[in-house]
């Protein structure tokens, strides 16, 4: 397997449909040094993977211009450039709409007056009305599909520009010469100026509003962008000055005052505020920060002043990481979209030989008088209606719009590919410490004996510990210090590693530690078997603690859970899935914590080099599994499983280890991004559905199938139309996401 290989993402203006896009992959695919190439039509962008050795941006760029091609100029960021093409792209077709409508609606009128609008000249007239249409407002169709013809392929502007081009010429030759198209002399042949013109602004009406809509698929991260300031104020030699954004380097001191939001990455060096990081973490709650915290850019600082020391700037950002990751994502494509592919591939040249066909059997059994009419009209009908346009949209735009959603709640899809597999798990092993709980020892309980005062003996015990580092001593202090004790300095302090501490608090002799620890010393811990027996069986670790050689009391200390651990457990199991808990714990500890949380299937006593040889176990067992993990010493097992969630707290997280990384560190964020994928893939499917079976009932009908039974035959105006309002369902139903 490669792995010096280069990634690029180029904007890419001028497609049209699925058929630029393959016309576009393939041309990629061909050029040297290029390992994968695809390009997606929804969002308008190659995305390339290379080696730079033997190729470089610019020869990919001119790969693009030679298929026909346009890519934006990119100085600054490539999604700014697509996302300014795109403004521009949607202010012509609006303009050559309008054009159409001008021109095409008195057209529309007089041809479907059926006699009753007529005039002398009427014809040349409605010859005048079509020419700004069919040279203007149809000329991206007409060069389309001779772009497309110089590269021997076929895509939806030859279908538009056939069927048009068809209609329109006929209709010409039948106002300037028309003995050439008419069976019955002395009778003028019917003309399709209306037709020709109306198909062209319904199908620019289309293409408006997915143009439109497909705008509205890329919020999420335009939304992303403008949280960044464009200055920060920063101290230089000893003054404030406000600086553009891009000139702020790691090291600077950045002031930030109330209401406003924090320019790039880093720590707080003085100061306090509770900062708004909803739009990094989902959470609605702002976070409180003082000295020694990180901050992140594009939060709002809510309330307070504070400076801090910028660490990360530019693209190193989380925004901008996450901006990133969105992007790629977006870029991806799903297994799911395979099919569509491959279909679009070869649609148009299909749709032309049902168009020609269509047309060879109407001259052949349709009366004379109305033989080339009604063979033209199939024609057209065929090659209007059958644009693959819905095909080519149904995936990517589900796609953008999930994980543009996503990143606005906290949950990073990696690609499309992870999105479509998390619909498919039936199994998730949840990792104990850091997921299921808050990853760090608490004291819970606090259990008197012999007559001793809780709070008393709970002073005594964490003035013992103030001096330890170990976890668990840490715990009792903090826990001390937020009940308000106050602690006495040991006198004499000796710690015994693994076991426990010995110190000398004012005149008394305190000793804490596990109950093996306080035997050696001669303390009786027999009364207390009782506690230690309950609180083991509650998953907590009893700390033992005795007061001049008398046993004084347990203390309770366990890693706690987080508080929505229960409930997102129980919205896994909602979902049918099949919850497992992994950890290296003690068995019983271990399963007084699964049953808290209403985990039935438990893995203990699982050293973290042995978690993914587990998950593989399951697999084995034909399961399809999902890890959720803190993302980093459960790195193996969540690359072994069928989908890694990696879960973080705030942006300080590990984002290449999972398929999925969650800001957020609750289990909560889990069940989100389940049950986002889960609506995804629906809507993907639903999008598939109906465009093909748009396409395969509307290709009969357009043939004239129904005419022998009904004497109907589909309108080239009724069949654009139908083609136009496709493309927009598609874009529509993948818009629902956001909800």
């Amino acid at each position: 397997m490669k792995t010096n290989l280069v990634r690029v993402d180029l904007p890419i203006s001028g497609m049209s449909c699925a058929g630029c896009a393959a016309t576009i992959e393939r041309s990629l695919a061909r050029s040297p040094g290029v390992a994968r190439a695809h390009v997606n039509f929804a969002t308008q962008t190659a995305t390339v993977e290379f080696e730079p050795g033997q190729t470089e941006v610019a020869r990919l760029i001119r790969a693009v211009e030679q298929a026909g091609y346009h890519v934006p100029p990119m100085e600054n960021d490539p999604g700014e450039a697509l996302r300014q093409e795109q403004e521009r792209e949607y202010r012509s077709l609006r303009r050559r709409f309008q054009v159409a409508v001008i021109c095409g609606a008195p057209l529309l009128v007089m041809g479907m007056s059926h006699g009753w609008i007529h005039f002398p000249g009427m014809r040349w007239v409605e010859l005048a009305l079509s020419l700004p249409v069919v040279l203007y407002s149809g000329s991206p169709f007409y060069a389309g599909a001779l772009r497309a013809a110089l590269h021997r392929s076929a895509n939806m502007n030859t279908l538009v520009a056939l069927g048009t081009g068809a209609a329109f010429l006929y209709s010409l030759i039948a106002v300037v010469a028309p003995g050439l198209v008419t069976t019955r002399p002395g009778m003028a042949p019917p003309v399709y100026f209306e037709a020709a013109s109306i198909i062209i602004a319904l199908v620019l009406l289309g293409r408006t509003l997915e143009s439109s809509a497909k705008g509205r698929t890329s919020e999420a991260i335009r939304r992303l962008m403008d949280l960044e300031p464009k200055t920060a104020r920063v101290v230089r030699n000893g003054a404030e000055a406000d600086l553009p954004l891009e000139q702020v380097v790691p090291g600077d001191v950045v002031v930030v005052r109330p209401g406003e939001r924090i320019p790039v990455d880093g720590t707080v060096l003085d100061g306090e505020s509770a900062v708004d990081e909803s739009m990094l973490t989902g959470e609605s709650l702002p976070a409180d920060k003082k000295a020694g915290d990180p901050v992140y850019g594009g939060t709002l600082n809510s309330s307070g002043s504070f400076r801090f020391e910028a660490r990360k700037v530019g693209k190193e950002t989380a925004i901008e990481r996450i901006i990133a990751l969105v992007r790629q994502a977006q870029g991806s494509r799903a297994p799911i979209a395979r099919l569509a592919d491959v279909v679009s591939a070869y649609f148009t040249f299909g749709v032309l030989a049902a168009a020609v066909v269509t047309f060879l059997v109407w001259v052949a059994v349709a009366p004379p008088e109305t033989r080339l009419t009604q063979a033209l009209v199939s024609f057209v009908s065929v090659l209007i209606i059958a644009c693959p346009c819905a095909l080519g949209l149904a995936t990517p735009t589900a796609i953008m719009v999930a994980t543009g959603r996503g990143a606005e709640l906290g949950v990073l899809v990696k690609s499309g590919e992870a999105l479509e597999t998390a619909h498919k798990i039936d199994t998730i092993v949840l990792d104990k410490t850091g997921t299921l709980t808050r990853g760090r020892p608490e004291v819970t309980e606090i259990a008197a004996l012999n007559g001793f005062d809780p709070r008393e003996l709970l002073r005594l015990a964490a003035s013992a510990e103030s001096r330890s580092e170990h976890p668990l001593a840490r715990a009792v202090v903090e826990y001390a210090r937020r009940e308000g004790v106050e602690l006495e300095e040991p006198a004499r302090f000796r710690a015994t590693a693994g076991q426990g501490v010995g110190a000398k608090i004012g005149q008394r002799q305190v000793l804490i530690g596990a109950p093996a620890f306080l035997s050696y010393r001669n303390v009786d811990v027999a009364p207390a078997q009782a506690v230690i027996d309950r609180m083991a069986g509650e998953g907590k670790t009893p700390v033992l603690v005795a007061v001049d050689g008398l046993l004084a009391g347990a203390l309770g200390i366990a890693d706690t859970l987080k508080p929505d651990s229960a409930d997102a457990v129980r919205r896994m199991k909602e979902l049918g899935l099949e919850v497992w808990m992994i950890t290296g714990d003690h068995s019983r500890t271990a399963a007084a914590v699964a049953r808290q949380v209403g985990i039935e299937h438990v893995m203990a006593e699982v050293q973290p080099e042995r978690k993914a040889e587990q998950i593989r176990a399951l697999q084995q067992q034909g399961k399809r599994v999902a890890m959720a993990g803190d993302g980093i010493n459960d790195a193996p097992a969540l690359a072994q499983a069928d989908l890694g969630i990696a879960l973080g707290t705030g942006a300080d997280v590990a984002m290449e280890t999972g398929d999925i990384t969650l800001m957020r560190g609750d289990l909560g964020s889990v069940v989100t991004a389940l049950e986002l994928s889960r609506r995804t893939i629906r809507v993907i499917r639903q999008n598939l559905f109906w465009a093909f079976a748009y396409n395969t009932l509307g290709i009969p009908i357009a043939a004239g199938v129904l005419y022998p039974v009904t004497g109907w035959q589909l309108s080239p105006i009724l069949a654009s139309a139908a083609m136009a309002m496709s493309s927009v369902s598609v874009v529509s139903n993948s818009l629902r996401l956001r909800k």
